[in-house]
């Protein structure tokens, strides 16, 4: 298991991690690699990020999902769509791995949706081997 920080530079960002989290794989693993996210305002999920505003249509498209009404979030009720977007995001994802490689598809990439921004976040990476007989 490793650990590696993202920071965000806007209140809500789409970061592409698929880079960072290759890194944490091992030369040759075989398996999977789990990523989970230490926040409950940040979402963790695969996504197709073309050029020329994929990320915004994104982060529109969630926004759009969550009704505008009265939270009742005792710290910041202003601040609880923020924890229902990384709620319906979720807050990990499991990529398959293949001789050290992520298996993920031709427009896949490993994304943290940033609700809260903009902070330092922290990412778990679990490789796990599967043994199939």
């Amino acid at each position: 298991m490793s650990l590696f920080k993202i920071s965000s530079q806007e209140s809500k960002q789409v970061i592409d991690i698929t880079d960072r989290l290759a890194a944490e794989i091992p030369k040759g693993h075989a398996g999977t690699v789990h990523a989970f996210v230490k926040h409950t305002t940040v979402g963790l999920s695969t996504a197709d990020l073309d050029p020329g505003g994929t990320d915004l249509d994104y982060l529109d498209a969630l926004t759009q999902m969550v009704p505008r009404l009265d939270f009742r979030h005792p710290h910041d009720p202003s601040h609880m769509p923020d924890h229902i977007l990384a709620s319906l995001v979720g807050p990990s994802v499991t990529v398959p791995v293949a001789r050290g490689k992520l298996q993920l598809g031709t427009w896949q990439r490993v994304v943290l949706f940033e609700f809260s921004g903009p902070r330092e976040r922290e990412v778990v990476v679990t490789p796990l081997q599967h043994n199939l007989q």
